[in-house]
């Protein structure tokens, strides 16, 4: 037993006993005799009070009070019941070894005694990450605590990006740039897709493929403007808190869309300028998954493996730039998923493994093959599928792509098809992609007149790729009209509107902007796959 309990225990008995005590019970012997205290019984009179004060003074007094006293201790004793008396005995001597026994240590034990603070703590936690990975848990109680108002987070340098990430980039050389060999199988794993994002590299390649200070002005004001908008939990919206918003809701897209526009200028979850940002939108967007590696289960319709493909480009290309083992599983489920959902077509559609087109395989084109750049596990027998699908929708070396098979080829589906051909391999002086990029150069350029921000995203992709004469002719519009396209002031200051876009007025105002800064993060935001070509 612990001592508090056995001393409340002694005290009740011996409340009990003085109780007996003070109100004994009656017998024929008592009540026969007179009370021997029946002269400090009755009523003190101011005399009486006077001799109990001066007694103190009186030893003979004293003793005879003592005398009494003793007297009345055997007579109660003697009255009391023998329980009561051996009760009082046991739990005396049980009071006193348990207090020895609290007094006696023990070697290798320790008392720990926990107690609540009566007062509210005011001290401000500081919030920092390490690489180590992490329980799901733990990032989304985070999650649902942080508030961008309140919290203030401070920066610890656990990794610097620079040194850790983009060190050991290799100088630009020929080597980086071999010509990829047709064939239906993977890239080969050596060309590391997101090498130039950051440090000399992206240096060099903003230099050698006509970017410049105005583009990276551009591209800065647009990601400001993305910052903006991040909303407390981490995610963005289609729908605001700006103007121009999307018809209908679809947050898993707008984050991965948002997501992947800090990471094309060098930013991860783990460095960067835009850390924080997308360390909160990487918790927020993985605990959407589900087993199967499905992250758009809240989105409905058409789009759900719209972005179900844009979250997995996402999460492949931060598990490639930084190797975080966090956000391996969810990289590799993801993964996992895609191979799964693949139709017999070769493709992907609306429904998981039940028809193809264009555009919504070219999303997850780009996501397989950045897992497979970063070294996750991608089933290489989805290549050769993939290629018959591209080949039943390509009008062959005339050139054009349509969205499914049997229907009339359009610009921005040739810009897709072309690039994903490119992804599996195609080589660059194949005739087919000759006359598509010829095509489209001469016959659809860039025009403010027929803005398609989403056709642009991709022919701009698949000429930078392309290089040479094409290129350059297409760059020098695009990065001559998108700048001038950005809004120059008030609240939407950096973002892109929508007005007049083709999918712009359904899709909204963070649709275009992330696709306009996707197009002038071209010259780094992926290395080229073929031999560069002199563009001065």
């Amino acid at each position: 037993m612990r001592p508090s309990f056995l001393g409340s225990l002694f005290m009740f008995v011996s409340s009990v006993a003085i109780s007996k005590l003070r109100n004994p019970a009656p017998s024929r012997e008592r009540a026969s005799r007179s009370p021997r205290w029946s002269e400090s019984t009755r009523p003190a009179s101011p005399q009486g009070a006077e001799q109990d004060q001066s007694s103190e003074e009186n030893p003979r007094s004293f003793h005879a009070l003592i005398s009494r006293l003793r007297i009345w201790g055997r007579e109660t004793l003697t009255e009391m019941p023998s329980w009561l008396v051996s009760m009082v005995v046991h739990l005396t001597l049980l009071l006193v070894l348990a207090l020895i026994g609290r007094s006696t240590s023990k070697v290798g034990q320790i008392e720990l005694l926990f107690r609540q603070s009566s007062e509210s703590s005011s001290m401000e936690l500081a919030e920092f990450t390490i690489a180590a990975a992490a329980p799901l848990e733990s990032f989304e109680r985070s999650m649902e605590e942080e508030r961008i108002a309140t919290t203030q987070l401070v920066s610890i340098d656990v990794i610097d990006a620079e040194a850790e990430m983009f060190s050991l980039v290799p100088k630009l050389d020929a080597s980086l740039f071999d010509p990829v060999v047709a064939s239906t199988g993977q890239l080969d794993k050596s060309n590391k897709m997101f090498q130039g994002r950051s440090g000399t590299m992206k240096e060099r390649l903003l230099r050698i493929y006509g970017g410049d200070e105005t583009t990276e002005d551009a591209v800065a004001a647009g990601l400001v403007w993305l910052k903006r908008q991040q909303l407390r939990n981490g995610s963005w919206s289609l729908h605001g808190p700006y103007a121009n918003g999307a018809r209908g809701e679809n947050q898993i897209s707008a984050t991965a869309m948002a997501m992947l526009a800090f990471m094309g200028a060098g930013s991860t979850h783990r460095g960067g300028q835009y850390q924080r940002e997308l360390l909160r939108a990487a918790r927020w967007l993985v605990a959407n998954q589900d087993d199967q590696g499905f992250l758009a289960g809240s989105t409905m319709g058409h789009e759900r493996m719209y972005s179900q493909a844009q979250a997995t480009i996402v999460l492949c290309e931060l598990y490639a730039m930084t190797g975080d083992s966090w956000i391996r599983p969810y990289s590799q489920s993801a993964c996992d998923f895609a191979v799964a959902s693949q139709s017999r077509q070769g493709g992907w559609r609306y429904q998981p493994r039940r028809d193809s087109d264009t555009s919504v395989t070219g999303w997850f084109v780009m996501g397989l093959k950045s897992g497979d750049a970063g070294g996750l596990e991608v089933d290489p027998s989805i290549w050769p599928k993939i290629e018959r699908y591209f080949d039943s929708v390509s009008q062959g070396y005339s050139g054009g792509y349509s969205y499914m098979p049997n229907v009339a080829a359009s610009p921005s589906m040739t810009a897709e098809g072309v690039l994903c051909h490119q992804y599996l391999g195609r080589h660059r002086n194949m005739p087919g992609m000759v006359q598509s990029l010829g095509s489209l150069v001469e016959n659809h350029p860039i025009n403010t007149r027929e803005a398609d921000v989403y056709y642009w995203y991709y022919a701009t992709q698949a000429l930078h790729h392309y290089g040479g004469p094409l290129w350059k002719q297409w760059n020098e519009k695009m990065k001559a009209t998108l700048p001038a396209r950005q809004e120059k002031q008030g609240r939407e200051r950096g973002s892109w509107s929508p007005t007049g876009d083709a999918w712009g007025s359904y899709a909204g105002r963070l649709y275009t902007t992330c696709l306009s800064i996707y197009c002038l993060e071209v010259y780094y935001r992926h290395l080229p796959l073929y031999e560069p070509v002199e563009t001065e």
